[in-house]
């Protein structure tokens, strides 16, 4: 296999994981979030080495906030404030 098919198949397969990301990413919030989670806990632990705490903190999801709407979005589904 020359360079040039080798290249051309690994930009196939970046292509097809970034694809396979954004579809679990759309279609199944909450397994992905608890998945980051179990990979990003063993990295954050104390005594690890720097870069695999920053590993970690890049892999584990962002936190939730109570104020945030159940479903992530505009937050306009909420009761009505009444002044």
């Amino acid at each position: 296999m020359d360079l040039s098919l080798a290249l051309q198949y690994a930009i196939i397969a970046l292509l097809v994981v970034a694809s396979v990301w954004v579809v679990l990413k759309k279609q199944f919030p909450g397994p992905l979030r608890k998945v980051r989670i179990a990979m990003a806990l063993p990295l954050l632990r104390e005594g690890n080495a720097n870069w695999q705490r920053m590993l970690g903190r890049w892999i584990a999801p962002a936190g939730s906030s109570a104020s945030d709407a159940a479903c992530g979005g505009c937050s306009s589904c909420g009761p009505d404030k009444k002044n």
